[in-house]
C-alpha cells in the first residue's frame, strides 16, 4: 500500500491526465474531478456508516438532505 496522501494521488493523476491530452486543452475539469472524487467518497463513507445517512452526513459535514440528493445523483441509492 502506498503512503501517498490523497492530495498527492490527485496531483499525480492530474499530471498524467495532462500528459495524455498531448497538448489538447481540457474543458470542464472541475466538474469532471468533483464527480470522479465525490462518488467513491460517498460510496465508502456510506459503507463505513453502515448505510446510515444521518451518520454519513455528519461525518461529511453535509445536511442529510444534501447527502441524499448526492446519493441519488450518483445512483448510489434508489
Amino acid at each position: 500500500m502506498s503512503n501517498k496522501t490523497i492530495e498527492e494521488c490527485v496531483r499525480v493523476n492530474l499530471e498524467s491526465y495532462f500528459r495524455d491530452l498531448h497538448g489538447t486543452e481540457p474543458a470542464g475539469m472541475h466538474e469532471m474531478l468533483v464527480k470522479a472524487v465525490e462518488k467513491p467518497l460517498l460510496d465508502v463513507v456510506m459503507q463505513k456508516a453502515d448505510q446510515n445517512q444521518s451518520r454519513a452526513a455528519e461525518w461529511l459535514g453535509l445536511n442529510r438532505n444534501t447527502l441524499r440528493k448526492k446519493l441519488l445523483e450518483h445512483k448510489l441509492i434508489k
